[in-house]
């Protein structure tokens, strides 16, 4: 698990580093680069019958990249990683839920009116891809299937390029589970929907935050 982290770190940091270099030629690029880490819960639909997962499971790692095209509106392209392992009294199993997905943001702060300077909301929804990957000897129930995100980020400003947030995200996966004989051939497999909710940092990658 430890190396897993260092590798999504790793991942990260070179993101940060070229995308920064980009930037400082180019100060009016709207870029943000986000990284938050958390837990996940999968729904227990989508385990075959007397599976479930534990009701918090950790790791999940969230690497993402945002574009804004006016102050309110953007795109951001997002990975995300999640580890979940069996609950008490089902049977042994844990599983690695990647995906990817491309999403359109909406920042709605301006219109609620009360919040402070320093807080911002964030609703971000869009499509995506889904692979799914039982550990150990139940490899061969890896599954892959399209998904929507959905999701809201809370923002504190704790510095001019700098920002944590919260993000609760539920992501819907556009497909079914298999029919096993017997139930215990479709142990690992994982056809369903997922929660999220982490925290994490926003880093400005440009010369200013929005630019008209």
């Amino acid at each position: 698990m430890q190396q897993n982290l260092k590798q999504y770190l790793l991942f990260f940091i070179v993101v940060f580093i070229t995308i920064n270099s980009y930037g400082q030629f180019k100060d009016t690029a709207k870029w943000k680069a986000l990284f938050a880490v958390g837990f996940n819960y999968p729904d227990a639909d989508g385990f075959v019958k007397g599976a479930y997962a534990q009701s918090a499971n950790f790791p999940t790692v969230n690497l993402g990249i945002q574009h804004m095209f006016k102050k309110q509106m953007g795109v951001k392209l997002d990975f995300g990683f999640n580890r979940a392992k069996s609950g008490e009294d089902a049977p042994d199993f844990k599983i690695n839920y990647s995906r990817i997905n491309a999403q359109f943001i909406y920042d709605p702060s301006d219109f609620i009116g009360f919040l402070p300077n320093r807080l911002r909301t964030i609703l971000h929804a869009g499509p995506g891809y889904t692979f799914v990957k039982p550990l150990g000897n139940l490899g061969d129930n890896k599954q892959s299937y399209l998904n929507l995100l959905g999701g809201l980020e809370i923002h504190y400003a704790v510095a001019e390029k700098v920002s944590v947030y919260v993000d609760a995200a539920y992501i819907y996966g556009l497909t079914s589970l298999d029919d096993y004989d017997p139930v215990l051939d479709g142990l690992g497999a994982f056809n369903g929907n997922m929660f999220n909710l982490t925290i994490g940092l926003a880093v400005s990658l440009s010369g200013c935050q929005f630019c008209d």
